[in-house]
């Protein structure tokens, strides 16, 4: 009879050891889950900000170097067409057909205005990046088993960058149609 209750007291034992182990091991992988996530959400937020400034610096000194491009042009051109038929009457409009004038040249609006797509887009991306990294951590505290071994840790507070025009929107539910070209007064 001893060695009956020697066999069911290790088997108990056992049975206990081996969930005290498994409990153990399921809390490491949990903590470590919600440790590398965090930092992955701390990180990612940090790129975002990086990238916010990155993309406007970016299209700050482009702008500033088209702007500088239009009033060099307009700065220019008057003088050059001024000059040439100053005081001329003789056939100084048929000279002017056929002469070659300098043009404004249009690409670096072009330029700017992929650079805003691309940047723009660029920024998207990395603030959608945070938000699924946020998500999977949400996730992580709130399912079995691992809320079990995180109870007392907070979500991750996430700062996304909209604009008022998109707060109200959503404020309001509604959204009228857009003057892409109004003028603010």
């Amino acid at each position: 009879m001893n060695i009956k209750k020697i066999i069911i007291g290790l088997s108990i034992t056992a049975v206990f050891v081996i969930t005290a182990i498994t409990f153990f091991s399921m809390s490491i992988h949990a903590t470590n889950g919600e440790i590398e996530l965090r930092t992955q959400v701390e990180a990612q937020q940090k790129k975002c900000e990086t990238y916010f400034d990155k993309m406007w610096k970016i299209l700050k000194e482009k702008a500033g170097v088209t702007d500088q491009y239009k009033k060099a042009f307009q700065e220019i051109y008057p003088s050059l067409i001024a000059g040439r038929y100053s005081g001329q009457n003789d056939g100084s409009l048929m000279k002017w057909v056929t002469e070659s004038n300098p043009t404004f040249d249009a690409s670096m609006y072009k330029d700017l205005m992929q650079s805003i797509e691309i940047e723009r887009t660029g920024f998207n991306n990395e603030q959608e990046r945070l938000i699924d990294l946020n998500r999977e951590h949400s996730a992580l505290l709130q399912k079995i088993p691992s809320k079990w071994f995180l109870g007392g840790i907070k979500e991750i507070e996430i700062k996304l960058i909209t604009s008022s025009r998109t707060e109200a929107a959503f404020q309001s539910g509604k959204e009228d149609d857009i003057e892409l070209f109004e003028i603010k007064k």
